[in-house]
């Protein structure tokens, strides 16, 4: 099959396009075939080898993690799903190697859930990984309805899916971005905040009493955090570990099938959607990380295969 790999660390310029074998399928797992895959700034992460420390890479590697496509087979004890269904995923492993920018790739069930109808390819492959983290942290921090959350960050690629999901859940939501992103933020039902000097004060006359929880998808903003958070208030980062010696959590996100059907239902329901920014093909992987990496998009990037 055909698939992007890169044979040692480093930029984009690393990735080649070759003909790999088709990946076995394990017990507990199903064999994909990949409709479109994803770009994340962990993958080029990855591939620049930003976790060696954490994960290790078996070469050459097949990157990406995320997926939307139909099931091509299945392997032994999976009565959850068969061939013809259309499924997405969170396709992280315990290492490095056989991801999603390819034609085909095996997931494990504890991965994967069904795709959302209301969801196009691209918004179904760019939803997993972005969705999963958003949901995560907000059900960590325990959000309800009767909250009011601050999310740093509400118009990137996690914290506009994190604004869709508190207002699902009914909690009020204030959200920093730039002035260019205000209305598409007030279009979410989000209460959009310019970041910068003075932030502090902007929440403050948003909620003169604090509020209820933080969301950091940004890094870099613990003051800020801790000086709007009412008496009791939780928070936690995706990017910044400093919050655990301020009463934080600091979380990376997990795969689990349950989350992801669960974010598949709000999208279902039309209460989330998907921005998608620019398709590639699967041969201009490597625009599409310089892409990424810019830090300029709006939406996601995904990769049609």
């Amino acid at each position: 099959m055909r698939a992007m790999l890169y044979d040692a660390y480093g930029g984009p310029e690393v990735l080649r396009l070759g003909e790999v074998p088709l990946p076995k399928v394990a017990p507990g797992e199903v064999l994909v075939r990949v409709r479109r895959a994803a770009v994340n700034p962990v993958d080029w992460k990855l591939m620049a080898g930003g976790l060696d420390g954490m994960m290790d890479a078996v070469f050459p590697v097949v990157p990406g993690w995320d997926v939307a496509g139909v099931v091509a087979r299945v392997g032994i004890d999976v009565p959850e799903f068969a061939p013809g269904d259309e499924v997405m995923a969170y396709a992280r492993k315990d290492h490095v190697s056989g991801g999603t920018f390819a034609e085909y790739v095996s997931v494990p069930v504890r991965c994967l859930a069904a795709k959302p109808a209301a969801l196009g390819w691209d918004e179904a492959a760019g939803l997993p990984l972005a969705g999963l983290t958003a949901y995560q942290l907000l059900t960590r921090l325990g959000l309800s309805g009767k909250d009011t959350v601050l999310i740093h960050g509400a118009a990137g690629g996690v914290g506009f899916l994190g604004t869709q999901i508190a207002r699902a859940r009914g909690a009020r939501v204030i959200g920093t971005a730039s002035p260019r992103n205000h209305e598409r933020l007030r279009e979410a039902g989000a209460e959009p905040v310019e970041y910068g000097e003075g932030l502090v004060e902007r929440v403050r006359a948003l909620a003169p009493d604090g509020v209820d929880l933080v969301a950091d998808f940004v890094g870099g903003v613990l003051d800020v955090t801790t000086a709007v958070l009412a008496e009791g208030g939780r928070h936690a980062s995706i990017a910044d570990p400093a919050v655990l010696g301020a009463g934080g959590q600091w979380m990376w996100v997990r795969p689990d099938a349950a989350d992801l059907a669960a974010v598949g239902e709000l999208a279902e329901l039309g209460q989330l959607g998907v921005p998608v920014a620019q398709v590639f093909p699967l041969e201009e992987l490597p625009e599409a990380f310089r892409l990424s990496m810019t830090g300029h998009v709006h939406g996601k990037i995904t990769i049609a295969v």
